[in-house]
């Protein structure tokens, strides 16, 4: 009954690397019910990619959504270490990447010119229908509308359909989220 209550589209979860429930089989109980009643789950997992790498694998019907691209928790390159790791898990059909609070990774002011390259990478390697936008807005260094139109006007080579997708269509569609006519 989790999705027949108003708001409830999925479970979300925050892990460490440390969390050894995550890859001990423990908490298989957690994905296969996920699986058999559809239930996504988002998870920020900043450090802990290998164990989503394996976990994805292992539960093919459970549809993942990597919250903030598991940045690490500073700014600029240093964020984006585990990137090639994130890039990886794009192989696995039930993996998808929020790129959500990346104005927090960067030291630069708004635009934030120095994270659109590590952007672009992800949008090549999950395609607009696996990438979605998002902001984080409790912990952002700039306004709402700047979250909004550093992708919807800095990002040059995202638009038409594809920035519709990674705007909210894919989000949607990804959570049996209904949208309105």
């Amino acid at each position: 009954g989790w999705r027949s209550q108003p708001g409830m589209l999925g479970l979300r979860f925050t892990v460490r690397p440390e969390h050894t429930w995550l890859a001990d089989g423990s908490a298989d109980w957690v994905w296969q019910g996920a699986a058999r009643h559809g239930l996504p789950v988002m998870i920020s997992c900043p450090g802990a990619l290998p164990i989503i790498d394996d976990l994805a694998a292992r539960h093919p019907g459970v549809k993942f959504v990597i919250d903030h691209l598991a940045l690490i928790r500073t700014k600029d390159a240093p964020a984006f270490a585990d990137l090639p790791k994130l890039l990886a898990l794009a192989r696995h059909p039930n993996v998808a990447a929020k790129a959500s609070a990346l104005p927090c990774f960067s030291s630069e002011a708004y635009p934030y010119r120095n994270i659109h390259g590590h952007i672009r990478q992800v949008f090549d390697a999950f395609g607009p229908r696996r990438m979605f936008w998002g902001t984080d807005l409790t912990r952002l260094p700039c306004s709402y509308r700047q979250a909004v139109t550093m992708f919807t006007e800095e990002l040059p080579w995202l638009g038409g359909t594809d920035l519709a997708w990674v705007m909210g269509r894919g989000v949607c569609e990804w959570l049996g989220w209904a949208l309105s006519a």
